[in-house]
């Protein structure tokens, strides 16, 4: 796999600034604006928190955690991340690799299983089985050979019914 460390570093600043420096600020920069422009403007509100480290102080242990209950609900409770997880696991070509990979192992495993019990109770394998299972291995060699993350390939057409064929 070719890796390309330009692409890479740009990835990780994204994620960076997104993730971490994006969160700190936001909070700092919504605390201050809050506090200057909407608390120290109404006296009742003043009397709540006086200073600026009160009110920090009570954003911390009120907001951390409801953020934390909310970030639970998002990803336990609601539909929400599942539908995410999808549409990642549906466009992402690693994890439909995998998943894709998966399907075809377990369809695999039971056929191989099936003949595997008859041949332990000592039955015949019909001509037809092993038509098909010759038929298998040429369409398992086919998918080996056209699969890769960027070329041309029939796992990551929207077209799911061609892993059917398998």
């Amino acid at each position: 796999m070719q890796k390309n460390p330009i692409s890479r570093m740009w990835f990780y600043a994204r994620n960076g600034w997104g993730v971490y420096f994006a969160l700190i600020f936001g909070a700092l920069n919504t605390l201050v604006v809050t506090y200057y422009l909407a608390i120290e403007q109404i006296p009742e509100l003043k009397i709540i928190f006086p200073t600026f480290s009160y009110y920090v102080i009570a954003a911390l242990f009120i907001g951390v955690p409801l953020l934390t209950f909310i970030g639970f609900v998002h990803f336990k409770r609601s539909t929400a991340f599942q539908s995410e997880a999808d549409i990642v696991m549906e466009t992402h070509p690693h994890f439909r690799r995998i998943l894709d990979n998966t399907e075809i192992t377990l369809s695999m495993f039971i056929k191989l299983s099936e003949l595997l019990i008859k041949i332990s109770n000592k039955e015949s394998i019909p001509e037809k089985e092993l038509t098909n299972l010759e038929n298998l291995q040429k369409n398992l060699q086919d998918y080996i050979d056209q699969s890769s993350l960027k070329g041309k390939n029939r796992l990551f057409d929207d077209d799911s019914d061609n892993q059917s064929s398998l």
